[in-house]
């Protein structure tokens, strides 16, 4: 059996990066759909804007309602299509990226994930987890690309509750694990294929990182601090993990 990795085309992590998204989304398209709720919209949504108007981009910011429902994702896929959009941008938490992956297959359109927590890997992942408009899981989606660009404010990742790190790290965690169950029992993974060697590395390198730094990495979250421990922590969360 053929061995598959799938991969993103663009990792962007730093401080202060989401100011540059529209420099980085430029090449994707012009015609850009934004799903954020209004918390996050509040958080980021004025550095996002001056961006996109430095780049010249046109763009229709819609507000997510909190669940990556069949309902939800077909309100937004009417405007996305009403609108033109070529590029399907999800800013927040795992829920709203989700959503915006699944619009982006409807239609055929450039996916772009901005994370606001480093709680999963759902930023960097090639499916979404689907639930009712209740928040009752129901069924995943999988796709046969990752998004096309994967964009992390650090910054704005230091800011948020360090729960949500945690949560990250312990999912990060999980990734070696099931890595070592996999390439143990020669199954085809979810890319479709057997694992790469790269792909085990990947994961067993997610699986230290987050032993050496994660502690260090709360520690300054919860002082809302970015340090290079912070830095791996994220990466680990959110790129390694979801390879």
């Amino acid at each position: 059996m053929e061995r598959i990795l799938i991969s993103p085309q663009k990792y962007i992590q730093g401080r202060n990066v989401i100011e540059k998204i529209g420099e980085y989304v430029k090449p994707l398209g012009t015609n850009l759909l934004v799903i954020a709720d209004e918390c996050v919209w509040h958080l980021v949504g004025e550095k996002v804007m001056e961006s996109f108007h430095k780049q010249d981009l046109s763009f229709e910011k819609v507000g997510f309602n909190g669940e990556s429902s069949e309902n939800e994702i077909a309100r937004i896929e009417k405007i996305g299509k009403e609108f033109g959009a070529d590029v399907i941008i999800g800013i927040g938490g795992g829920k709203s990226v989700d959503t915006a992956k699944a619009v982006g297959e409807i239609l055929s359109a450039k996916v772009v994930s901005v994370p606001t927590i480093a709680s999963t890997d759902a930023p960097t992942s090639s499916l979404s987890v689907i639930y009712s408009d209740d928040g009752v899981f129901e069924k995943y989606k999988f796709y046969l690309k990752n998004p096309d660009i994967i964009l992390v404010d650090s910054q704005v990742i230091a800011q948020a509750p360090s729960r949500f790190l945690a949560a990250g790290i312990g999912d990060g965690m999980a990734t070696w694990i099931e890595a070592r169950a996999n390439l143990e029992s020669r199954k085809p993974a979810m890319a479709g294929g057997l694992s790469t060697l790269a792909a085990a590395k990947i994961a067993e390198l997610c699986w230290d990182t987050l032993f050496q730094y994660g502690e260090a990495a709360l520690l300054a979250v919860k002082q809302n601090t970015v340090t290079p421990a912070v830095e791996a922590v994220i990466e680990a969360n959110t790129l390694l993990s979801g390879l």
